[in-house]
């Protein structure tokens, strides 16, 4: 068994990427279920009660292992960590900041953390502050982004070389092709967003799963949000705030995603997505899409 599967306790190496209110429990189980390691989202949470409540949800469809993502930026992460401790969740991601302050807090509480980095030193630095894993993202990822960022073939390679705990692909990624690729690279797993998203089980709407389907290679570009930047679809709204003619930049609150992802509203907010959405051309379960990767 690989490192990366022994960690996670799941039978393949394969990561579902925490892409918020879309990672819905129904999602998360399925990734499980199909042999794949599923993640609830906290990046732009305001409850814990609500992600109590998602952890419930995920138990009550699997008994396969499942994880969570912990956002740094989130003023509520340290919360969101007891939560997931009292409700069993073992493994986690972090993202979106330095994990130095929640390291040793859930080590302490019996929990693994792969730490997000898109860069050798962030990956460096993880490791000596007692990371468990590493997943090196690529500039192609949707989502946030930092100002700095590589591309995935560039990316792991070099932070495969530099550390000694596994490391896990992200961004760009969306088929067989993909993991085998990233597999030759030093990866030892991978993990996907965008890819997960155009699934029968994911509750985006429909919209965003089209507009996934219909974009090419081409169709993302990057939103400067001031902290961060976000790589998301090129909608009208998108064009507007990259060409400097839309001043108002959206919010992440949780009313706006749902209008936007949920209930596909295109005015309403961003629409997250990898440059791989441009090599993504079906919605097929959740397993068919496990099944493709691995085979």
């Amino acid at each position: 068994m690989s490192r990366v599967r022994a960690l996670l306790g799941s039978q393949y190496p394969i990561i579902q990427g925490a892409m918020g209110v879309i990672c819905n429990p129904e999602l998360v189980a399925a990734v499980s279920e199909a042999g794949g390691f599923g993640l609830l989202a906290t990046a732009f949470t305001e409850d814990p009660e609500f992600l109590r409540n998602q952890v419930k949800a995920t138990k009550q469809l699997t008994d396969k292992p499942f994880g969570s993502n912990i956002f740094v930026m989130n003023p509520l992460a340290q919360k969101f960590v007891e939560v997931l401790a009292e409700g069993g969740v073992r493994v986690v991601t972090v993202s979106g900041g330095s994990p130095k302050g929640l390291i040793p807090v859930l080590h302490d509480l019996g929990i693994k953390v792969i730490v997000v980095s898109p860069t050798v030193e962030g990956a460096k630095s993880a490791e000596a502050l007692g990371a468990d894993a590493i997943v090196a993202e690529g500039v192609e990822s949707g989502g946030v982004q930092g100002f700095k960022g590589v591309s995935t073939m560039v990316l792991v390679p070099i932070v495969v070389d530099a550390v000694k705990i596994p490391v896990i692909a992200a961004g760009g990624i969306g088929d067989s092709r993909g993991y085998k690729a990233v597999l030759a690279l030093g990866a030892e797993g991978v993990q996907m967003g965008t890819r997960f998203i155009a699934t029968k089980e994911c509750i985006a709407h429909s919209i965003y799963k089209t507009t996934i389907l219909d974009s090419d290679e081409t169709g993302t570009g990057l939103v400067n949000m001031g902290r961060f930047q976000i790589r998301a679809l090129r909608t009208s709204l998108v064009e507007r705030l990259i060409k400097g003619e839309e001043s108002t930049r959206p919010g992440f609150t949780r009313q706006v995603m749902e209008d936007a992802w949920i209930k596909g509203n295109l005015e309403a907010g961003l629409l997250p997505a990898g440059q791989v959405a441009g090599l993504v051309s079906d919605t097929p379960s959740v397993r068919e899409v496990i099944n493709e990767m691995i085979r």
